[in-house]
């Protein structure tokens, strides 16, 4: 039977990601007076090391993300090592409750190989925790506590945010039925091609039999147009049927409830704070795409003619997989930093985020811990497009009814090439501290392979490659000491930016508190002058 194509009237998330020519590849690492780039002049920072005979001491990065290739080319040589356990045991050699712990741990599995993959928006888990305290119930918010207030007044927006808000069937059937035509036009390709993979450029050198076919081509360029050119049809297939996935989902959120993903898979309640032990090994786990993403543009093994080169050259990745598909688990992200902490990480990278936190409290009472440790916290200040002094965006470093804020905290926005802001990062001049490279960062993948990709998740290891740079070369800087010198030697483009998500045109120092794009070289030759 003949089908012919209906038009999609639904925005699905392709690969997040950019196509980038080669000439640009690693910009973010380049200068702008030498190289016309807003990067982070990294090749003059170094210059300046070797000629103040300056050496390195080994630092320890924590990723808290999804994952990472251990077997990556660029990656394996940089990987921290727990050398106190015995590979492959089955035993807590060391004595530190995680059983063969050897490049990090996996808050997100279970030792018979299950792993938390998809997890539901925390917005459905909070309207469903706390439906049956307040669902219906007369609240007279002004004689709760602060931290009953705090609960009541995350219900009520969960609730907003959740009941009434997904697609009503109508929706949802032309939903199912834009997703059976893209299968349908996919597998006609894959027969036109005789390949069930393909890219780009085999649909453009596709020679159609048919008007039919013709359409189909054309229609799939447009699919196809926003990724890299490596990019395969699987991938963004994938894509759409999560994206179907997750709207059938939604309309189903305030009807049915949740699913306890993370207390069917890893045993734990992810509500019960007292429980501390629970996980796996398996850090690598279903999909380590953005956390080994994240740890190349951090520490790829420099100066050795594979891939790319990773901003600090004494690093080892210690990953924590702490977060899946969908928003993160609160205890999870608690533990994740107390596991660094505990095990020798000096800076945390954070690459994730979300507008409610049930559990702040518990993280806070983790970020103290770093602090105490001298452990330094670098978090993406999201791709909302949002102005975050007035909006919740969690984890943050203000802590839960106090005044005060972790001094031990930087908040990152994401720039481009130009020295302008991403339109895509959230700002503040009081939230976020400094803007760092974040569109079409060119970085490791799963599979020995690389790719670009845009977002604060990528601007966050930036400047966590940074603070390693400066951590290693100063060892006695304290964590409030690199933020200050990261922050006194921002660059500060003379050219406006459009404001994320406006039309208006300002400054960098209106979207931040340091006013500008982290800068190495400016890093360097001041903590060597805080040295002295």
């Amino acid at each position: 039977m003949k089908r012919g194509i209906i038009s999609l009237t639904f925005c699905f998330c392709l690969l997040v990601a950019a196509a980038q020519e080669n000439s640009l590849r690693g910009w973010h690492l380049k200068d702008f007076t030498k190289d016309g780039y807003y990067g982070i002049s990294l090749e003059q920072a170094y210059q300046f090391l070797a000629a103040k005979k300056l050496k390195s001491t080994p630092v320890i990065v924590a990723v808290l993300d999804s994952g990472i290739d251990t077997t990556h080319e660029d990656l394996k040589p940089v990987l921290w090592l727990n050398n106190k356990e015995i590979p492959g045991n089955n035993k807590d050699d060391d004595g530190n409750g995680y059983a063969d712990d050897l490049h990090g741990w996996n808050f997100l599995g279970n030792p018979d190989g299950r792993n938390v993959t998809e997890a539901s928006s925390e917005w459905i888990r909070i309207y469903w925790r706390y439906k049956d305290k307040y669902e219906g119930k007369n609240i007279n918010a002004d004689s709760l506590s602060p931290e009953q207030r705090y609960e009541y007044t995350m219900w009520q927006k969960a609730r907003s945010g959740v009941v009434n808000k997904g697609m009503n069937d109508e929706q949802l059937n032309n939903l199912r039925k834009s997703l059976e035509n893209i299968n349908f036009c996919d597998s006609i390709l894959k027969q036109g091609l005789a390949a069930n993979e393909y890219t780009l450029a085999d649909l453009a050198s596709y020679k159609p039999k048919n008007d039919q076919e013709k359409e189909i081509k054309i229609y799939f360029k447009t699919i196809f147009k926003e990724s890299p050119p490596e990019v395969k049809n699987t991938a963004l297939m994938n894509d759409v049927r999560n994206y179907v996935a997750g709207e059938q989902h939604k309309a189903m959120a305030d009807k049915v409830p949740v699913e306890d993903y993370h207390l069917d898979i890893t045993g734990d309640d992810e509500k019960n704070l007292l429980t501390t032990h629970y996980g796996s090994a398996d850090i690598q786990a279903a999909n380590a795409v953005h956390g080994t993403h994240v740890s190349g543009i951090i520490a790829a093994v420099r100066n050795n003619n594979i891939g790319i080169d990773g901003i600090a050259d004494n690093v080892k990745i210690m990953m924590v997989r702490t977060v899946p598909e969908s928003d993160e688990y609160d205890k999870d992200i608690a533990l994740g930093i107390r596991y660094a902490v505990d095990n020798g990480a000096t800076i945390i990278s954070m690459s994730f985020g979300k507008s409610l936190s049930p559990d702040k409290k518990f993280i806070d009472e983790a970020v103290r811990y770093a602090a105490s440790k001298n452990v330094l916290l670098v978090q993406g200040a999201g791709n909302s497009k949002r102005d975050i002094d007035g909006y919740d965006n969690f984890p943050n470093p203000k802590y839960l009814f106090a005044d005060s804020i972790a001094s031990n905290w930087i908040t990152v926005g994401a720039s481009d090439a130009k020295g302008m802001a991403a339109d895509f990062s959230n700002y503040g001049i009081k939230a976020v501290d400094v803007f760092a490279p974040g569109v079409a960062i060119y970085s490791t993948i799963p599979g020995s392979k690389y790719v670009s990709f845009d977002g604060t998740s990528m601007a966050t290891p930036v400047v966590s490659g940074l603070a390693a740079l400066l951590r290693s070369y100063f060892p006695a800087l304290t964590p409030q000491q690199v933020k200050k010198i990261i922050e006194q030697t921002v660059v500060m483009p003379a050219d406006k930016t459009l404001k994320p998500g406006s039309s208006d045109k300002v400054q960098l120092a209106q979207l931040c508190k340091s006013g500008g794009i982290v800068n190495a070289f400016n890093a360097v030759k001041l903590a060597a002058a805080y040295k002295k």
